[in-house]
Protein backbone atom coordinates (compact mmCIF):
# COMPACT_ATOMS: atom_id res chain seq x y z
CA UNK A 1 0.00 0.00 0.00
CA UNK A 2 1.32 3.42 -1.12
CA UNK A 3 1.58 6.08 1.87
CA UNK A 4 0.23 9.71 1.29
CA UNK A 5 1.72 12.24 2.79
CA UNK A 6 0.21 15.88 2.86
CA UNK A 7 1.93 19.20 1.18
CA UNK A 8 2.99 20.87 4.31
CA UNK A 9 4.77 17.13 5.65
CA UNK A 10 6.95 17.43 2.41
CA UNK A 11 7.85 21.08 2.62
CA UNK A 12 8.68 20.45 6.50
CA UNK A 13 11.02 17.37 5.34
CA UNK A 14 12.63 19.85 2.80
CA UNK A 15 13.29 22.06 5.40
CA UNK A 16 14.83 20.45 7.78
CA UNK A 17 17.06 19.04 4.92
CA UNK A 18 18.38 21.87 4.68
CA UNK A 19 18.04 23.67 8.04
CA UNK A 20 20.54 20.64 9.08
CA UNK A 21 22.16 20.09 6.01
CA UNK A 22 21.50 16.08 5.89
CA UNK A 23 21.24 14.19 2.31
CA UNK A 24 18.48 12.63 0.76
CA UNK A 25 19.68 8.80 1.97
CA UNK A 26 20.51 10.08 5.25
CA UNK A 27 17.07 11.36 5.64
CA UNK A 28 14.88 8.67 3.80
CA UNK A 29 16.00 6.32 6.70
CA UNK A 30 15.56 8.68 9.37
CA UNK A 31 12.16 8.89 8.23
CA UNK A 32 11.18 5.40 6.55
CA UNK A 33 10.92 6.75 3.06
CA UNK A 34 11.70 5.83 -0.29
CA UNK A 35 14.88 8.17 -1.41
CA UNK A 36 13.03 8.58 -4.41
CA UNK A 37 10.18 10.27 -2.38
CA UNK A 38 11.83 12.62 -0.99
CA UNK A 39 14.47 13.19 -3.93
CA UNK A 40 11.37 14.18 -5.68
CA UNK A 41 10.15 16.43 -2.60
CA UNK A 42 13.84 17.99 -2.75
CA UNK A 43 13.40 18.85 -6.54
CA UNK A 44 10.18 20.40 -6.11
CA UNK A 45 10.01 22.57 -2.80
CA UNK A 46 14.19 23.45 -2.47
CA UNK A 47 13.87 25.94 -4.39
CA UNK A 48 11.64 28.02 -2.50
CA UNK A 49 13.59 27.21 0.90
CA UNK A 50 16.58 28.44 -0.45
CA UNK A 51 15.02 31.55 -2.04
CA UNK A 52 13.43 32.57 1.56
CA UNK A 53 16.60 32.01 3.29
CA UNK A 54 18.69 34.28 1.11
CA UNK A 55 19.18 38.07 2.69
CA UNK A 56 16.93 40.12 0.87
CA UNK A 57 18.09 43.98 0.07
CA UNK A 58 15.82 46.73 0.02
CA UNK A 59 17.10 48.39 -3.07
CA UNK A 60 18.49 51.31 -1.54
CA UNK A 61 21.25 49.42 0.30
CA UNK A 62 21.57 47.57 -2.94
CA UNK A 63 22.52 50.20 -4.86
CA UNK A 64 25.27 51.76 -2.20
CA UNK A 65 26.26 48.14 -2.12
CA UNK A 66 27.29 48.19 -5.74
CA UNK A 67 28.40 51.91 -5.48
CA UNK A 68 31.23 50.89 -2.81
CA UNK A 69 31.93 48.11 -5.17
CA UNK A 70 32.24 50.07 -8.54
CA UNK A 71 34.16 52.66 -6.22
CA UNK A 72 36.53 49.65 -5.02
CA UNK A 73 37.48 48.38 -8.28
CA UNK A 74 38.04 51.61 -9.53
CA UNK A 75 40.59 51.99 -6.58
CA UNK A 76 42.05 48.98 -7.93
CA UNK A 77 41.99 49.94 -11.71
CA UNK A 78 44.14 53.24 -10.91
CA UNK A 79 46.66 51.21 -8.63
CA UNK A 80 47.16 48.52 -11.24
CA UNK A 81 47.75 51.33 -13.98
CA UNK A 82 50.14 53.02 -11.42
CA UNK A 83 52.28 50.05 -10.91
CA UNK A 84 51.98 49.20 -14.69
CA UNK A 85 53.60 53.17 -15.21
CA UNK A 86 56.59 52.37 -12.65
CA UNK A 87 57.42 49.03 -14.24
CA UNK A 88 57.40 49.96 -18.16
CA UNK A 89 59.68 52.79 -16.43
CA UNK A 90 62.37 50.40 -15.36
CA UNK A 91 62.36 48.35 -18.28
CA UNK A 92 63.73 51.16 -21.00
Amino acid sequence: MRKKFDEEFKKSTVQMMIDQNKSVAQTARELDISPNTIHNWKKKYEQEFITKSLPQLPEDQQRKAYEKRIRDLEEENAILKKAMHFFAKDHR
